[in-house]
């Protein structure tokens, strides 16, 4: 039987490298899978490119209740439930110290990363079957300290602690909740981050990040998909309250 046979899941940043690759894996693994963007041009290259009768789209903005009430609503209408939230949408912001860092777009940071992330939970929970499982991307910046990257870190260090808070409220319901924490991977995001740490040098700060990776090298977006598949279905029963570390080995160190 398929991991995820019969399961309804809601992922958000739906458009991007790991949300996407993601709903590839759930949808083979038996899933209906309901996919969340603000993006609703890369929403529907998703889609067509996925090409499945059992995977739909809609566009929200997750810092906005109103929107994230909308997707909740949408996809217990379109599938009468839910049993699989990954709470994926994310943004990095720019690349500056902390004095320098322009207070709109640590703002902006904040609103998607921690407000989204909180309004996900706040209106999936009770939409949810008994028995689910959510799962929020957070990063190995949720658990360590990187310069210039202060909006970010701090936001993924916040969804630890929305994490490990809905993890304990959800328990009476045997809801799973669990943070993945992923290194570098080798997808836009960190082109944007590399470009921003030295612009024109992307290639070489690529190279600095896979040398304090002790397997030298990014992770790749099906890695990541399938630990979340993991963490998505019965295998991992157990599993709640945790920090899901994917790194190569940067937080041994």
């Amino acid at each position: 039987m398929k991991q995820l046979e019969n399961k309804v899941a809601i992922i958000t940043g739906g458009s991007g490298s790991i949300g996407r690759t993601t709903a590839k894996l759930f949808l083979e693994e038996g899933a209906k899978v309901l996919l969340v963007d603000i993006n609703e041009e890369k929403l529907k290259e998703t889609i067509s490119k996925l090409d499945s009768v059992n995977v739909s789209s809609i566009f929200a903005d997750v810092s906005k209740s109103i929107d994230v009430e909308k997707y909740v609503n949408h996809a217990v209408k379109l599938y009468g439930k839910i049993d699989v939230f990954f709470n994926n949408a994310g943004i990095e912001g720019v690349v500056k110290p902390i004095v320098e860092y322009p207070e709109e777009v640590f703002d902006k940071v904040i609103s998607v990363n921690v407000k989204g992330i909180w309004l996900g939970n706040k209106y999936v929970l009770p939409q949810m079957n008994d028995g689910g499982s959510i799962i929020m991307t957070s990063s190995v910046a949720g658990l360590l300290g990187f310069a210039n990257l202060g909006a970010y870190v701090t936001s993924k260090h916040a969804v630890v602690g929305i994490m490990r808070t809905t993890a304990l409220e959800a328990a009476a319901r045997k809801i799973r909740v669990n943070s993945v924490h992923p290194s570098p991977v080798n997808n836009r995001m960190m082109r944007s981050i590399e470009e921003g740490a030295s612009a024109g040098h992307g290639e070489d700060v690529k190279k600095q990040f896979e040398a304090s990776i002790p397997l030298k090298r990014y992770a790749e977006a099906i890695e990541i998909a399938q630990l979340v598949l993991f963490l998505a279905g019965d295998n991992s029963k157990f599993i709640t309250g945790t920090t899901q570390v994917i790194d190569g080995g940067m937080c041994a160190q």
